[in-house]
């Protein structure tokens, strides 16, 4: 249904929050290296349960790749810099949200890359300067999800 991308993930038990969140949304995960840990490591497989075998997951070595070989049909920033909210983004089907890592988030290069109303944030009390990334993919995975009537849940 969606695709989730993450750029450059640093910790383990996040990523495998969504492995498990993507698997129960039924969408695609996208990992773009470099990783601040491996597949393997005991943190992400906890995290994630025995939802790894249910995740279609992709690696890429470096953004460029990730954007030669996914190519995005439609792909929204989820940054603390974007200026619209989220829950005023019309989601599609096959659209890609894109997360950066936790420490740093997504690169102002690629920012200023896209239009502005592809850069989505979630709004949080002032002077706070971030939600934790599996916590913030969800908010707005299932925002996309719900605006597609939840296709495809029991």
């Amino acid at each position: 249904m969606f695709n989730v991308a993450l750029y450059e993930p640093e910790i383990p038990p996040n990523t495998g929050n969504i492995i498990r969140l993507c698997a129960n949304s039924g969408s695609r995960l996208h990992l773009i290296h470099p990783l601040g840990f491996t597949l393997e490591d005991k943190q992400l497989r906890r995290a994630g349960l025995d939802y790894h075998d249910l995740t279609c997951l992709q690696e890429y070595p470096d953004l460029d790749a990730f954007l030669s070989q996914h190519s995005p049909k439609r792909l929204f920033a989820c940054s603390t810099r974007g200026q619209r909210c989220y829950s005023e983004a019309d989601f599609e089907p096959d659209d890609t949200l894109l997360f950066g890592p936790e420490t740093r988030g997504l690169p102002q290069a690629l920012l200023d890359r896209l239009p502005p109303q592809q850069l989505i944030r979630i709004p949080m009390q002032v002077g706070n300067r971030s939600l934790n990334l599996s916590n913030a993919v969800a908010i707005i995975l299932y925002e996309a999800w719900r605006q597609q009537g939840f296709a495809g849940a029991r």
